[in-house]
Formats: C-alpha cells, structure tokens, sequence
C-alpha cells in the first residue's frame, strides 16, 4: 500500500504589510521557495509530477497561475506543469491535501505543495472592488447584509463568553512565544533566506496587557477584537515536497513526518470561524486518534478567539497548542499560512521528538481544513 511522506519543508520569513518582502515579486518569491526544495534535497527538478500551490487573492501579480509561473522562474523544465488553488486561508493546507491524494492514488511520485500571498501587493478589499462577492441570494439565505470575519470573531467571543482581557491576554502569549523560539534558534533550519529580511517581522517584544488596553476595537464600537489580539497582513511563501517512503528510499532521502489523515468541513458562514472544532473532531476519528495522543496543534490565530474557543471545546492541552507562537505574532499571509504551519509544525516534531501532530484552520465562508501527521 502507497504512503505519503514529507521529505523536506521550509519557508520564507513573514514579512509585514509594505515591509522587507514588499519589493518582490510574488513569482520570485515562490521560485525561492521551489529552489530551497530541490538543493536541499538534491531532487532532480525534472522529476517533479506537479506543483499544487496556495493562492487567495488571484489577481494583479498573483494571477498567472503562481505554481506554474514559480516553476518556470525557479529555472525548472517547462515539462513541470502547476496549478493554483484557493481555499481561502486554507489554500496551501489544501493544496498539500490534494498532492497527498496524488501520491496515494499513484498520479503522483514526486509532488510539490505550498503557497503565497504577497499581500503587501493586493489592495484590501479587492474581492470587493468590483461588486458584491457573495451574491444576493446567499446572503439572503442567512439574513445579513455581507459575510464580515471580523463580525465572525467577535460573534466567537461572545459565544464562548472571551473577554478583552483573556484574548490580549493569548495575544502577548502568542508573541512571547514566537519571540523566544526565535531567540532559542528554533527558526533557523526551516528558513529561505532572503536579502534584507533575516526574521519575521511582524514579532514585537515587551508588550503588556496595558499597551494592547489602547488600543481601538476595530469591527464594533463596543467589541473585543483589535489589532492587537488579530493576525497580521502578512507577505510570505512556504512549501513542502511529498513522495512514498519508498521513493524517499531510492533517492536516498530521509522521511520527515507520513500523512496520517486529512479532512475539510463546513460549518456556519456568518460566524464563519468555528469549523476548526468539527474538523478536529472529524480528523481524530479518521486517524483512529484521541486529542491526547497529538503531542502539538497548529490552530491558526486568525483572531485570538478561534484557538480559544477550539481549546474550549477540545479540551487540549494548551501547552501543546501553537508552542512557537501563532499569526498574531508572525503574520498571516493568506494563502502561504496552511504550509507555514505545517513547515513550523514538521521541524518543531523533529526536535523534541513528538510522534504526532495537528494542524487546522478556519476559512472564509465557515470552512476548515484538519491534517495529522505523524514522525517518520
């Protein structure tokens, strides 16, 4: 029976809105990530079958089929095709879903997945510039006006009874976090490097539950979420490359971690942040697994309620939940998230010798998607 395994994961540094990685191409960027693969691994490009690529705001400099685009700029054979995917913030976890569904079925023996978005280039709100996403039919269905995440959020912490204080609270926990895997080296043999940009940026030492007090809530006059306790609007790439085990053992490579189990669900759109909770339960269930058996989760910080609320109803061990912080400290770009945390997850199970681990993330319309994977 086929398998599916990780041979080698890494990433870009995350980089703030118009920050360090704001000048490059969206192209380039995703060639860099493409470029780290094959020389750290010594895999022939030319025996790619395909690249799968995370991608949400599919316009501007991120509209010619990125996966496509960053082969050809990575110098690869034009015999390497690629395709785009969006699953909103999950874009890039799907993509691995689909190269691991490529690999187990035998379409593929050598794929890669991962993702970008250089949000520095989009201009927010521009799903919406030229009229209405969602459809006037949808958004009768539901009773609202527009689908807002921001709404979602705050719909969260009410449900689950978070206030302000708790979710700073998460937020300096988050940065805390990522601010000391940096400093213990953590990072180091996960990372592309890139001229200009040798850390994520986005990382803020010394904050105090005082400082994050001032500042304004950013979707209800009276609401509990703000920049402070949100992901950050980030610019950064990450991909992994995916064979068999015994490919892996042919080419002489050493497996990371084999996929134990995938999932996607939806859930409510117009609180559109819950679906993290199902497709852990789900997830779980298709591995066979308890939520004491994973050893580290990977919930992304959309907003500092979602990894609560999913904490709340998992019962997890917080301990093991986001243990080098989460995209309130690092950033969230888009379509790269899914195989940023994936890549952190993977390098972070090697060194500390966790046998299993959980990565999910809610998406805009009220989706998920789950992955476990185990160590090689």
């Amino acid at each position: 029976m086929r398998d599916a395994v990780v041979v080698e994961a890494v990433r870009t540094p995350i980089g703030r809105r118009k920050g360090g990685l704001a000048a490059l191409h969206p192209v380039d960027l995703t060639a860099g990530v493409l470029t780290a693969l094959v020389e750290r691994t010594g895999v022939d490009p030319a025996t790619v079958d395909d690249v799968v690529w995370g991608v949400v705001n599919q316009l501007g400099d991120q509209s010619s089929n990125l996966a496509r685009m960053g082969a050809l700029a990575a110098g690869w054979p034009v015999t390497v095709p690629g395709t785009t995917v969006d699953r909103a913030c999950g874009s890039s976890q799907q993509a691995l879903h689909f190269a691991v569904g490529g690999v187990l079925s035998g379409q593929y023996d050598l794929v890669v997945a991962g993702g970008t978005e250089m949000m520095s280039r989009v201009p927010l709100g521009a799903a919406r510039s030229t009229g209405e996403p969602y459809g006037a039919t949808v958004l009768d269905r539901f009773g609202v006006e527009s689908f807002s995440q921001g709404l979602g959020a705050e719909a969260v912490a009410a449900r689950w009874g978070l206030g302000r204080v708790r979710l700073d609270e998460y937020a300096l926990r988050s940065h805390a976090l990522a601010a000391a895997a940096w400093d213990a080296g953590e990072f180091a043999g996960q990372l592309v490097p890139v001229e200009g940009v040798p850390a994520d940026e986005g990382v803020r030492r010394g904050g105090t539950l005082e400082t994050l007090a001032g500042l304004p809530p950013a979707f209800a006059a009276d609401g509990v979420i703000h920049a402070g306790n949100s992901s950050q609007i980030s610019d950064g790439a990450a991909g992994v490359l995916i064979t068999t085990s015994e490919r892996a053992g042919a080419l002489g490579l050493t497996p990371l971690v084999r996929f134990v189990a995938g999932t996607v669900v939806g859930d409510d759109p117009v609180t559109m942040l819950t679906a993290p909770i199902p497709a852990t339960a789900r997830v779980l269930d298709r591995a066979g697994l308890r939520i004491d058996d994973i050893g580290v989760f990977e919930v992304n910080e959309a907003f500092a309620p979602v990894p609560l609320a999913w904490l709340a109803e998992t019962g997890a061990d917080e301990a093991r939940l986001n243990p080098l912080g989460g995209a309130i400290a690092v950033g969230h770009p888009l379509g790269a998230s899914g195989a940023v945390l994936l890549t952190r997850m993977i390098h972070h199970m090697r060194a500390n010798g966790v046998r299993y681990g959980l990565q999910t993330m809610c998406e805009a319309g009220g989706m998920a998607n789950a992955t476990i994977v185990e160590l090689a």
